[in-house]
């Protein structure tokens, strides 16, 4: 299937939503990370979200270059070339862009696809995500609020993060802290200023006690019923049925989550769980095992010339790319969302 169409999108978010299942959204860094994540979501016969981050799309750019615009529009054009090759749709999202990167990663993306639209044709990306969670709430909300309409013009849906995930990723590093919690008049604030759709559709990163990175259960206490009380008492300032679930939520900082916590989750409304870590082991250990196994064919030793076969990177990319594309179908799995895909 072709890159998910803004209609696309919104038909696979509006199924997750309705059937209470999530879409796993896997950072890539490279062509070969991404690869891994198409084959995962199609082994899982799953849709997906496939993200770059500020830091995996100056990577993906190359050591010389270290552009986030060049990494990230590279990686999405060649997502866009290979991901026809697969029976699954495919949403292209930006994961967190702070405030002092916004210049340089989110408002130029936002640009190029505007010009694409503008030509009739799709946004190069389906969504990207403005990470406010450093900067007073009024001022999260009012940037939110000029990021949403622009995203709506641009047909692309905005991610938005309201309290604070802890932990380091990219660089930014969060303390673990009362802030890891979204408050009733977080959510309330966060309807005031952007509404529910009507001025663009977004997803709501709301914080639960997330941690980004490598922890264990119980180091930090997850709370998922506080994005049930975010989902009712914005209901109920809306008059909306009880039950219902007026954001479409994003689950950041999961490793280490029990699966209940997951499924707990997801039933309150999340339809987005974004996946770094694990994938990351996933991809890496198969890389170590071939190096520890296969030594002295890698290293040319005691001037010998060591073994072209298994320094040959294709040896054990290959490896790496089928062990990552495993972990995402678990996720897939956890998730709810194997077997779902619209094209099945």
């Amino acid at each position: 299937m072709p890159i998910a169409t803004p209609e696309v999108y919104a038909e696979m978010l509006d199924r997750a939503k309705a059937n209470e299942f999530a879409y796993p959204a896997i950072n890539v860094t490279s062509s070969e990370t991404l690869n891994a994540a198409l084959r995962g979501f199609a082994e899982a016969e799953s849709d997906g979200i496939i993200q770059v981050s500020t830091g995996g799309a100056e990577f993906a750019s190359g050591t010389k270059v270290k552009d986030m615009v060049t990494g990230a529009v590279a990686l999405a054009e060649f997502a866009h070339v290979v991901a026809a090759k697969y029976p699954v749709n495919i949403a292209l999202h930006t994961d967190h862009c702070p405030k002092d990167k916004l210049e340089g990663y989110v408002r130029p993306l936002i640009a190029i696809s505007q010009e694409r639209v503008d030509k009739g044709g799709n946004p190069l990306f389906q969504s990207h995500m403005w990470d406010g969670s450093a900067v007073p709430l009024e001022e999260n909300l009012q940037i939110a609020s000029e990021l949403l309409d622009l995203s709506a013009k641009a047909k692309l849906v905005l991610e938005i993060e309201v309290g604070v995930v802890g932990g380091e990723e990219d660089g930014v590093d969060n303390e673990i802290n009362d802030k890891l919690y979204t408050t009733p008049e977080d959510y309330l604030k966060t309807v005031e200023a952007l509404g529910t759709g009507e001025k663009g559709r977004y997803l709501l990163a709301a914080t639960f006690g997330n941690v980004h990175g490598v922890y264990k259960p119980g180091n930090v206490k997850l709370r998922p019923e506080i994005l049930k009380q975010g989902q009712d008492v914005v209901a109920e300032k809306l008059g909306l049925a009880a039950g219902s679930k007026p954001f479409d939520l994003v689950f950041h900082g999961g490793s280490g989550s029990l699966l209940e916590e997951i499924h707990e989750a997801v039933s309150y409304g999340v339809i987005k769980m974004n996946i770094d870590t694990d994938t990351q082991y996933a991809f890496t250990r198969p890389i170590a095992a071939h190096m520890f196994s296969n030594y002295d064919g890698v290293l040319k030793i005691d001037g010998e010339v060591g073994n072209k076969k298994t320094y040959d990177p294709r040896s054990y990319l290959k490896a790496a790319e089928q062990a990552m594309a495993a972990r995402i179908a678990q996720a897939c799995e956890h998730l709810k969302s194997s077997g779902r895909m619209i094209a099945g």
